[in-house]
């Protein structure tokens, strides 16, 4: 089996999955007041819970899809994750504007499916490519951020596009119904199960003792760990994984409260584009740009280009790097909205270096922990994003609906991400094996 199938299959399932990151798309259409512009009525809090509720539930499920990997195989696995993701979103096409049914099917039922099949590119990839850790791990995901530029495109685009997509744009007093968001919210629901089915069947293990062609394992280093795979009660007892979880924990919290909140933002009525002049329509187009276009992009491409940079400087290095560069892009982000190319930019380098922690944290507890147990072993460590993903969304809705400025929520993050900076030195002194 030619090992490269094994990506391509990955990607496929990854775009799926990064439908989670599209969310932006759908957080205005599900908001009706002030401007009644839609049929549904969700606070922005609600629709960030949804959020958030399935990127927790998507960590919590990443462990579980780790221990079935092991006893069923990774092939397995991906298909249930594949049809519980598809079958959420088909669910919440049935329950109209009813926020608890939305949160149970899309927050609940497709964030265990997309957790259950996220792990599994990573851990077979990885098998597979012993001698590009770093550039295998950002392949197997950087399908997860190009999806949101897909699935954003497809419901909502900018209308200087010149088209509508499946949210489309009403003439009358309303511009988004529930009838067309639930639409949307189907045909996802089926594009996802026809996407994770069709990659699920490259995602097989390697042959015991399988290496590539020419390449043997680098020889242990007098002084650092051997590498030799830990089983998850052994990796809870080392200083790594706590170092790893926290800096992970950080990362993923100022990456996803920009995610989710990022066309709230452009278009705040104090913060956003509106405060600098510019039209309703103006600062709606900028908003669905930044979201479905800058920020995926490069979230995709920063977890290929990351994950290369660590392969060929180190792990830890990379990450102090990376982690300075997000905190001086969240201390900027704030002031953007006075022009649209500035927005465009930073928002694009943040979702750059969010991208980044999913190539870095996955190879970095291979490096540690060993490759044996990777799936189970990641999923411990994933928990980090599913705390983040609670923390950050949530904490910027709320300070939106309590009337503060979105400053009180980007600016912590930004000092959030200097502590993990630091944390990253401290784990490139003293780390035994990513270094």
């Amino acid at each position: 089996m030619n090992r490269w199938i094994v990506v391509i299959g990955g990607i496929l399932i990854q775009l799926a999955l990064g439908a989670i990151y599209a969310w932006s798309a759908f957080t205005g259409p599900l908001q009706g007041a002030p401007t009644a512009l839609s049929e549904f009525s969700f606070t922005k809090t609600e629709t960030q819970a949804i959020f958030s509720v399935g990127l927790l539930v998507f960590a919590i499920f990443t462990i579980i899809g780790g221990r079935l990997q092991i006893k069923h195989g990774p092939m397995k696995v991906a298909l249930l994750g594949g049809v519980l993701l598809g079958l959420g979103y088909i669910l919440a096409s049935f329950v109209g504007a009813n926020f608890i049914g939305k949160l149970i099917f899309i927050g609940i039922l497709a964030g265990a499916g997309i957790g259950l099949a996220y792990v599994v590119p990573i851990a077979t990839g990885v098998k597979w490519f012993p001698d590009k850790k770093g550039l295998v791990s950002g392949l197997a995901v950087a399908g997860f951020g190009f999806g949101a530029f897909i699935w954003v495109l497809l419901a909502n685009p900018p209308s200087i596009l010149g088209f509508t997509g499946l949210i489309s744009q009403q003439t009358g007093q309303f511009a988004y119904t529930v009838a067309n968001v639930d639409f949307a919210f189907l045909i996802y629901g089926i594009l996802f199960l026809v996407l994770v089915i069709s990659g699920s069947f490259t995602m097989k293990n390697p042959p015991a003792g399988w290496k590539p062609n020419g390449w043997n394992p680098p020889q242990p280093v007098a002084g650092k760990a051997s590498g030799a795979s830990l089983k998850p009660k052994a990796m809870l007892k080392s200083k790594n994984f706590y170092l790893l979880w926290m800096m992970f924990l950080v990362g993923a919290l100022a990456g996803l409260m920009v995610i989710g909140n990022v066309q709230n933002f452009a278009k705040s009525p104090t913060d956003g584009f509106f405060a600098y002049g510019f039209s309703v329509q103006e600062a709606i187009d900028f908003a669905v740009i930044g979201a479905a276009v800058c920020l995926p992009i490069f979230n995709g491409a920063g977890r290929i280009i990351w994950g290369q940079v660590s392969d060929r400087i180190g792990r830890g290095k990379t990450m102090i790097a990376m982690f300075t560069f997000q905190a001086a892009m969240m201390a900027i982000f704030f002031y953007t909205t006075s022009s649209p190319i500035l927005f465009y930019v930073i928002g694009a380098l943040i979702g750059f270096n969010f991208g980044g922690n999913f190539a870095l944290f996955p190879v970095c507890c291979s490096d540690s922990f060993g490759s044996e147990n990777l799936s189970i072993n990641y999923g411990f460590l994933f928990t980090a994003y599913g705390i983040g993903g609670i923390v950050g969304p949530i904490l910027a809705g709320i300070v939106q609906d309590v009337g503060m400025s979105f400053l009180y929520a980007f600016m912590p993050a930004a000092v959030l991400c200097i502590f993990a900076a630091g944390l990253a030195v401290v784990y490139q002194i003293g780390s035994k094996k990513c270094i």
